[in-house]
């Protein structure tokens, strides 16, 4: 992601674990490893949780389609029922999913930090194409893959799983996180299917 004022970020979508269900000894290595994969830090980075109302969907539909296709009466009538027990459970319960994020930045001459006015007059100034040469973009990229590989190796240290967003994955991202409600009813296309004006 290139940001308005030039500096760019990679983002990460990091698995989960259920930590209580871990004995002991294993919750002990894993806040040892959290401890030292923070210690290891030498640049700023951000941890994002999304939580969204589960949507299940695609899974109804297929069990849908497995019902009509059964000719068994039984194997129909038993699907139909864990149907309508998923679908109760998932309205009555209001259950939530959620998805983690790092965003790993990288910001050349950090060191010359923006006033706390220029900041604010940025939140508000409109949105304007950001221009970077071809050259600055490349070193910009290196550095930010040498930073995601440093913070992919910490998470994977800790046994959990990370992958990072391609563009497809970050414009889907994007727009679920500022449309969530939109976006169930009209899922984004695949982003080389979209035509951009120059």
């Amino acid at each position: 992601v290139v940001l308005k004022d030039g500096t760019v970020r990679a983002v990460l979508m990091v698995s989960s674990v259920n930590f209580d269900l871990k004995s002991e000894e294993e919750q002990n290595a894993m806040v040892g490893a959290y401890v030292n994969f923070l210690n290891s830090l030498q640049f700023p980075l951000q941890i994002v949780v999304q939580s969204r109302p589960l949507n299940i969907d695609e899974y109804l539909h297929r069990l849908e389609v497995t019902e009509r296709e059964h000719s068994n009466e039984l194997l129909r009538m038993q699907t139909a029922d864990y149907r309508n027990f998923v679908t109760d459970l998932v309205h009555l319960e209001r259950i939530m999913s959620k998805k983690f994020f790092i965003i790993v930045p990288y910001a050349p001459g950090q060191d010359n930090k923006l006033k706390f006015t220029d900041r604010l007059m940025g939140l508000f100034s409109t949105a304007k194409a950001v221009t970077l040469s071809r050259d600055r973009f490349e070193n910009y990229a290196r550095e930010l893959n040498k930073r995601a590989i440093f913070i992919y190796s910490g998470v994977t240290s800790m046994g959990l799983q990370a992958r990072r967003l391609n563009t497809q994955a970050l414009i889907e991202l994007y727009y679920n996180s500022y449309n969530p409600s939109l976006a169930q009813n009209e899922p984004l296309s695949d982003v080389n299917k979209l035509s951009i004006d120059e």
